[in-house]
């Protein structure tokens, strides 16, 4: 029997991630219902196949931005919708086949007993996994580990996590930043700083090649460009937190 809930939705950004984008949403929903989808000005018409496939299905939705807007900005527009539409939490996927639909429900009973904390999942990569991606997320899990005082956040860019939509609205609606690919960082590290507690489920993830489907829009140069920037406005935000954090670390100390 399918999983579904009135107050918890999957919600999937999407640009042009061709025929995975399918598969991901027919998966999803094997899992969980309702599941929704941002097309973030896909070009490549994998939202008229979508719409072809599930239509009609009232657990499915889609929305769409007209333009390329970036991961964080397509999942700000489904936060917006999803809050009006009285959804407390959202489960973010992406749509490329890398995070596994198997465990949405996990996810999401975990976040249904735990609604003030964020739900974290920390990657299990396997052979398919590029050595220099798994070897450069240290850097940021690092500067991470350093921004939040060591808050217990496994990995800082996995993007398969639940998370509180108010709290998410507050932090994203309080900075001009989080709309590209520094979203899963600094949500982490923003969310931490306002108070909530991570807890991290260890996900298996694989990386899909070119022949397989595999769709990445990552470039080394642009996005470490944009992270390294990230991570400097973040750590002058945790020194101007610094007394805050510290306090707050000694009194989960003490409890």
């Amino acid at each position: 029997m399918v999983s579904s809930s009135s107050t918890h939705l999957v919600l999937i950004p999407s640009y042009n991630t061709g025929p995975k984008l399918l598969e991901t949403v027919q998966d999803a929903l094997v899992h969980w219902q309702p599941v929704w989808v941002v097309i973030d000005g896909s070009t490549d018409g994998s939202a008229r196949e979508l719409e072809a496939v599930v239509k009609g299905n009232a657990h499915f939705r889609t929305l769409a931005l007209f333009r390329n807007s970036g991961k964080g900005a397509a999942i700000l527009y489904g936060l917006r919708e999803a809050s009006a539409r009285g959804f407390t939490h959202v489960l973010t996927m992406d749509a490329d086949g890398q995070h596994p639909a198997r465990s949405i429900p996990t996810f999401m009973t975990t976040s249904i007993a735990n609604p003030d904390t964020m739900i974290l999942g920390a990657p299990v990569f396997d052979a398919t996994a590029p050595r220099i991606r798994v070897e450069g997320r240290k850097l940021s899990n690092g500067c991470v580990d350093l921004e939040t005082l060591w808050a217990g956040i496994d990995d800082s860019l996995f993007g398969f996590r639940v998370y509180p939509i108010a709290d998410l609205l507050c932090v994203m609606d309080g900075t001009r930043w989080m709309r590209r690919f520094d979203f899963d960082a600094e949500a982490v590290v923003r969310l931490s700083w306002r108070g909530l507690r991570a807890i991290n489920i260890p996900v298996p993830t694989r990386y899909f090649r070119p022949e397989e489907g595999g769709v990445s829009h990552f470039r080394y140069f642009r996005d470490n460009v944009l992270l390294t920037w990230m991570h400097f406005r973040l750590l002058l935000g945790f020194l101007l937190r610094l007394p805050m954090l510290v306090l707050r670390k000694i009194r989960s100390w003490r409890r």
